[in-house]
């Protein structure tokens, strides 16, 4: 079973049809010389005149993953387990993202757990997929939903628990102002949200 809704598409946190037409390189690099400008500087000043340029490139590493496909991810698995019938979990995964609603980065780990129903993945997939939802902008609660429902559409396990910790910069370097704050949020499918005992073993496992 699929928990996943409209607003969490597998393939993007924006519907197509909603989608504005992705601005040129050279109208990007435009904007960045006004930000420059609004915030005081000169943006024809030596120092920040190749900024604009640097910055888009900057910004095509962070939101690569607007450019990548959870299922084709998680496309290639394995039924030769030799009767392996327990959780696989992965923890401590890092984590790099931008809030959506400041555009300033909040940097923690995911730790994420599955329990196979005869097929297994990768284990760098698991990391892909982390990174995919990542590379977006995001909040922490929808990259938290994100992970748990697209290794629960893809794989069909018997339960997915994705645990997320992180700083956000929007609330250690600006507004509150309150440094050393870690936000966490959970999701947890299947058999880690019906079954007490596994939902247990797992959060354990991940404070060890």
């Amino acid at each position: 079973m699929t928990l996943l809704e409209p607003s969490l598409s597998l393939s993007s946190n924006t519907s197509h049809a909603r989608r504005p037409a992705k601005p040129t390189q050279q109208q990007a690099e435009d904007a960045v010389r006004t930000l420059i400008a609004w915030a005081g500087d000169d943006p024809d000043r030596e120092g920040v005149l190749e900024t604009p340029n640097r910055v888009i490139r900057a910004y095509g590493e962070f939101f690569a993953g607007y450019g990548q496909d959870p299922e084709q991810v998680l496309a290639k698995t394995f039924e030769d387990v030799a009767g392996y019938d327990e959780a696989v979990t992965l923890r401590d995964i890092p984590i790099e993202s931008f809030c959506e609603h400041h555009m300033v980065p909040f940097i923690g780990k995911a730790h994420v757990a599955y329990l196979p129903d005869r097929r297994v993945v990768g284990l760098s997939k698991i990391g892909r997929v982390v990174d995919l939802y990542a590379r977006r902008m995001q909040i922490q609660e929808k990259l938290t939903a994100q992970i748990a429902a697209a290794i629960d559409s893809v794989l069909c396990p018997k339960g997915v628990a994705v645990v997320i910790e992180a700083t956000h910069q929007c609330m250690t370097t600006r507004g509150v102002r309150k440094p050393g704050t870690v936000t966490m949020t959970s999701m947890m499918l299947g058999h880690f949200r019906d079954n007490d005992a596994a939902r247990q073993e797992f959060l354990a496992m991940i404070r060890n």
